[in-house]
């Protein structure tokens, strides 16, 4: 997944705020590629969407 796609899929949180979270230690795991761009894999996202979800019940 790109940068955007994670956001778009977070309801339009800011490139700011994932690159914030990264800083932080909270975003989920990415990897760069040769040019430079991040990505997430899908089944990376999922668990860390589905860790949160867990800690908000």
């Amino acid at each position: 997944m790109t940068v955007r796609e994670v956001c778009t899929e977070l309801k339009g949180i800011s490139r700011r705020t994932f690159y914030r979270w990264r800083e932080l230690g909270e975003a989920p795991q990415a990897f760069k590629l040769p040019n430079g761009e991040l990505r997430v894999w899908r089944s990376d996202f999922n668990a860390w969407l589905n860790a949160r979800e867990r800690a908000a019940v």
